[in-house]
């Protein structure tokens, strides 16, 4: 995937989509069959890893809590914290093993607004990104998304199912 080739996001739909739409994160966990690009790459008894249906890197993945929580210190006693780190880890290092990466950004979004189930963001910065391209301007929508198919999802998903075991 060429990040030059960028293609643009509309903002204003996928706000309209979070904040009027079931919980995607436990769309997901049901198996609703509307996410198929977010393909399931890790699972356990607890824990969900998935690709992202809209990505801005090769290779971001989503890891969350299959329960429903919102606050990332708040909601999660110790021991559950530890646990979906331990996660957030493991998926990282299996996505740098399968996408070149210089740098693996890790980090918690969302809002009370619109995508409030707990999930951590992994996203792998391509060697050679220029500076100016790196960091929140990596990951922003706004900046365009990469054209994405299932296949591409599958494809990708194997590997890192692979790496993962």
């Amino acid at each position: 995937m060429d990040l030059e080739r960028k293609v643009p996001f509309d903002v204003a739909a996928y706000v309209e989509r979070v904040r009027s739409g079931r919980c995607f994160i436990c769309a997901i966990v049901a198996g609703d069959p509307e996410y198929t690009l977010e393909q399931i790459v890790y699972e356990d008894e607890e824990h969900l890893a998935f690709l992202a249906r809209y990505p801005t890197l090769p290779g971001y993945v989503l890891v969350s809590p299959k329960r429903h929580v919102e606050h990332v210190v708040r909601d999660l006693d110790e021991r559950a914290f530890h646990a979906i780190m331990g996660v957030v880890r493991k998926v990282a290092l299996a996505v740098e093993s399968v996408v070149p990466s210089e740098r693996t950004y890790v980090l918690s979004l969302g809002s009370q607004q619109g995508n409030s189930h707990l999930h951590w963001h992994i996203a792998p910065l391509p060697p050679g990104t220029p500076y100016d391209q790196q960091q929140f301007h990596a990951l922003m929508a706004e900046n365009g998304v990469l054209p994405w198919t299932r296949e591409q999802a599958e494809e990708l998903a194997a590997r890192l199912r692979a790496a993962l075991s």
